[in-house]
């Protein structure tokens, strides 16, 4: 028997069981970057001081006179999330590869959702045999914001097929949206560096970047206002092309959590970084993240879902029978 052939005859998720475990998957990997952001703003980065075991002999927090319970529970917490946010993506590649015809960009997409948490697996565990040193935080949670975004692509792919792309803004407008999505990833680095400066370094013993804060958040301001204006240009380019409802409700709901998003970012620092305020901060950035994503996703498309094989023969529904000679 071929290896695996039990598995091919499996049967093929619905399709909103397949849009169910992608949901999860956008919605767990924005998650574990705010419970991330909670661990750091609690001072619990190193409440488990080394890694996979959270002390030496033990996977589990223990009684330690130097390590709050508190702070032990709460990082132990997070990497038990992790165990969620690997069981939803092996959940989106077990069902993609059990659909038929395979869809080789929806298996790759789906595959990238447990790949990313074992690749976040890994650059937690240095982060915290580091002593959570700045960048290793930063390149952390920018990691989970690439997951976030193709997460929602996969969610996407879920419903079209792999046909060639169909592009449904003009090329000038395509390149507005590469413009908005390069300035969006230089804002989420520049955030990165406002808290590698800021005073929630995860432990009181972690040094900060040594920065002035002011100026990496002026900085962050200006590329703020700069990825809006990119949004406005889109705007006014999106009427001119009368794209369909379905991108400009996208693109209102992206203005909208963007301005959110700045207010908020003001608030925190007009109000001292607050460890409330900056971990909805971080909730916000993945928000930002989806929506920018999602409104990618609205300008581009792959066709029809391709009809699943019949019974009887394997062609698709809609394949033409061969007739034999």
């Amino acid at each position: 028997m071929p290896a695996f052939s039990w598995f091919s005859r499996l049967p093929a998720p619905s399709l909103a069981l397949q849009r169910a475990f992608a949901v999860a998957a956008v919605i767990t990997q924005a998650g574990i970057a705010v419970t991330g952001s909670v661990v750091r703003v609690t001072g619990s980065g190193l409440g488990c001081p080394t890694w996979p075991e959270c002390f030496p002999g033990s996977l589990t927090p223990v009684a330690h006179p130097e390590f709050h319970a508190f702070n032990q529970w709460v990082e132990f917490s997070n990497r038990l999330l992790t165990g969620v946010v690997g069981f939803v993506g092996a959940a989106c590649l077990i069902a993609a590869l059990l659909v038929r015809p395979r869809r080789r960009r929806l298996v790759w997409l789906a595959a990238s959702m447990p790949a990313g948490v074992a690749a976040q697996a890994v650059i937690g565990g240095f982060t915290v045999l580091t002593g959570l040193v700045w960048w290793s935080v930063a390149v952390h949670f920018l990691v989970s914001m690439v997951l976030v975004w193709l997460a929602v692509l996969l969610l996407r792919a879920v419903g079209e097929g792999e046909g060639p792309v169909r592009r449904l803004v003009p090329r000038p407008l395509r390149a507005l949206q590469v413009a908005n999505a390069g300035v969006l990833a230089a804002l989420l680095v520049a955030g990165t560096l406002v808290t590698s400066a800021g005073p929630h370094s995860g432990d009181s013993k972690t040094p900060r970047l040594d920065l002035p804060i002011a100026t990496l958040a002026q900085v962050h301001a200006d590329l703020l206002f700069l990825y809006l204006g990119v949004l406005v240009g889109l705007g006014f380019g999106l009427r001119a092309s009368g794209v369909d409802r379905r991108i400009w409700s996208r693109y209102w709901w992206l203005i909208g959590v963007v301005l959110a998003q700045g207010c908020l970012g003001m608030v925190q620092y007009w109000t001292g970084v607050p460890e409330v305020l900056a971990a909805i901060h971080v909730l916000g950035a993945g928000v930002v993240v989806v929506a920018t994503a999602a409104l990618w996703t609205a300008t581009r498309d792959y066709g029809p879902i391709p009809a699943p094989p019949t019974p009887a023969s394997g062609r698709t529904a809609d394949a033409p029978a061969t007739t034999a000679a």
